[in-house]
Order: C-alpha cells, then sequence, then structure tokens
C-alpha cells in the first residue's frame, strides 16, 4: 500500500506509542474477533459508536481501515455511527489534515467527506449518522462503543453480534482554546495507536 508521504511519517510515530493498559483487554478482543472472521474468511464489519458521531468514533473509523490496510488484512470494512447525528466535526478533520490524509469536502451542514489514505485504496465517505443508518451493517458485526455516553445509551446495540466497550477521552473539552490542535491531535494519535495494535495483533 503506497500511503501518502506525510501520513507514512506519521505512521512511524503511531508505532512508536505505548499502549495504555487499561485499553489493551478490549483492543485484544477486537483483535481476536478479526482473527476470528478471518481465519472463516468472513467479511468483518466494525462500526465504532458514539453519541454525535462526530470526533472518536470517525477517528476510530478512518485509522482502523487505515491500519488494516497497512497489514494487509483483507475483507475489512470500519464504519461509525452515534446515538443521534450532528456533522464530522471540522477540528477532527484538520487533524486528520495534519496527519497526512486527504480530504475532500463537499459543504454542507453535515458534509459527505471523501477521505483518503492512499490513492490505491478507495476513498471513506464520512459523515455523521446514527449507528443503525443503512449506510451501516445491520447484522452480523462488532459494534465498539468508544465513549461512555453512547455505552449507557444504548444497552442493545441491534444486529451486533459483538460489542466492546473502549471509551476514550472527548477532545471537545479544548475547543476554542490555545490547547485545541494539540488536544485534538493527542486524540488523533492515541486511538491510530490502538487501533495499529490490533490489527497486528489480527494478522494471522
Amino acid at each position: 500500500m503506497n500511503f501518502y508521504p506525510k501520513l507514512t511519517g506519521h505512521i512511524e510515530k503511531i508505532l512508536t506509542q505505548n499502549i495504555q493498559e487499561p485499553h489493551k483487554a478490549s483492543l485484544d478482543k477486537i483483535a481476536a474477533y478479526i482473527r476470528e472472521k478471518q481465519k472463516k474468511n468472513e467479511t468483518c464489519e466494525i462500526i465504532f459508536i458514539c453519541t454525535h458521531n462526530s470526533r472518536r468514533s470517525h477517528l476510530a473509523q478512518i485509522w482502523s481501515q487505515t491500519a488494516a490496510a497497512h497489514f494487509e488484512l483483507k475483507n475489512i470494512v470500519t464504519y461509525s455511527g452515534g446515538t443521534e447525528a450532528t456533522a464530522l466535526n471540522a477540528r477532527s478533520v484538520a487533524a486528520l489534515e495534519r496527519a497526512g490524509f486527504k480530504i475532500d469536502n463537499p459543504g454542507g451542514k453535515n458534509p459527505h467527506y471523501k477521505v483518503r489514505f492512499s490513492d490505491d485504496f478507495p476513498a471513506m465517505e464520512c459523515f455523521s449518522k446514527k449507528y443503525s443508518d443503512a449506510q451501516n451493517p445491520q447484522k452480523g458485526f462488532l459494534a465498539v462503543m468508544v465513549c461512555d455516553d453512547a455505552d449507557e445509551a444504548c444497552p442493545l446495540v441491534a444486529g451486533a453480534e459483538a460489542r466492546i466497550s473502549l471509551p476514550f477521552a472527548d477532545p471537545k473539552k479544548s475547543d476554542n482554546s490555545p490547547e485545541e490542535a494539540a488536544t485534538y491531535d493527542a486524540r488523533s494519535l492515541q486511538i491510530a495507536a490502538e487501533m495499529y495494535y490490533v490489527m497486528a495483533k489480527a494478522k494471522l
């Protein structure tokens, strides 16, 4: 996979990150789920869910798909959704662009961004939607809850065959502050490192 040059440099940084011990058990469960799908030669669909499908769930969707491509894992498709729909936050988009992704913004209240990590892989269409949206899988998927609020609001994710809690701190806390960009970059890097950990362990 020929990643964009700036992103390639960022991936080198990702691979040096330490994984927080409290998350390892959940990450290992995700990796085990993917391995089972790989052994059966089945498509593995993973949806990352947070409340507004605005920040963390998109970062997890995009970085997990990128990591799967990095480790040449086949038949993995990642998605994101919320307990409600808003819009993919522009601050998250900016953090991804700083990391080296190429992103097309068509504009609108809830833009359908086209996110690319390589010219060799189809663009990901990323926009805010409820987890039950028709563009997301309806059955036989893994639901990964990336915020505590969504985890509590969705005691049951219809159609999921497995569910794992993996909460991340919301970078929203730094919106409109001098720390805004640094906070979003740090959260993006953390999520990226954990998704790379998962895909490295999932590789058979």
